[in-house]
């Protein structure tokens, strides 16, 4: 058995560019978190606090595409900015959204 790597003399010629800006100077999202949320007829539409805008459509979420306007107006946004919440206990809805869920969705890794 011969394990000896060959070696190719093959010349080839390899362009060079200047990069004008360190990667550290680019600002890219890190976390997503919520700055506000507003709904249309047919979309949840959140704003992210790095300028991103989400429109969920209200048919993906049945318990607030089924509500009255007035019950979807009865959610608060989680301490840490990450989770819209309808508390049954102060509505009609009982459900929670994650917006890393839906920012998955949109970016897939």
């Amino acid at each position: 058995m011969n394990s000896a790597a060959k070696i190719n003399d093959v010349a080839t010629d390899t362009k060079r560019y200047t990069i004008k800006h360190r990667a550290s100077e680019y600002t890219y999202p890190h976390e997503a978190t919520i700055h506000e949320a507003k709904f249309d007829d047919d979309y949840l539409i959140v704003e992210l606090t790095d300028g991103r805008i989400l429109s969920i459509p209200l048919w993906w979420i049945p318990s607030v595409y089924n509500a009255s306007e007035e019950e979807r107006l009865k959610f608060e946004i989680n301490p840490n900015r990450t989770m819209i919440i309808w508390d049954p206990e102060k509505g009609a809805i009982n459900d929670e959204i994650r917006i890393e869920d839906y920012l998955a969705l949109r970016d897939p890794k």
